[in-house]
């Protein structure tokens, strides 16, 4: 992977459960590593579902390889959206990792 093309900042975030003062479980993200990534737009999308317009936000990132990435976690660009992962594919040998994520448009 070239470190030429990683010119965006990503905050790896997973969800974490912790207890509030009543001893409730609340969710929190936790972040995981700031990474260099590439920018790759993929498309945007609008729908009409339950009585209202969802617009959505496709868009993929290459980073350097790292472990234990999964669906499950999401991560958040220097503009500070918020991106659900919806897959993490490996390129090559574990010379890096494509992150397909999503995320509401505003």
């Amino acid at each position: 992977m070239r470190a030429g093309r990683l010119d965006r900042r990503l905050t790896l975030q997973r969800r974490t459960l912790i207890e509030n003062d009543y001893g409730e479980p609340v969710e929190t993200w936790t972040d995981l590593a700031t990474v260099w990534a590439h920018k790759i737009e993929v498309r945007g999308a609008e729908r009409y579902a339950a009585s209202q317009d969802i617009a959505t936000v496709d868009i993929k990132y290459q980073i350097r390889y790292r472990r234990g990435l999964t669906p499950v976690d999401r991560f958040t660009d220097e503009a500070g959206k918020v991106f659900d992962v919806i897959a993490v594919l490996e390129i090559g040998r574990r010379e890096g990792l494509e992150l397909h994520g999503q995320a509401r448009a505003e």
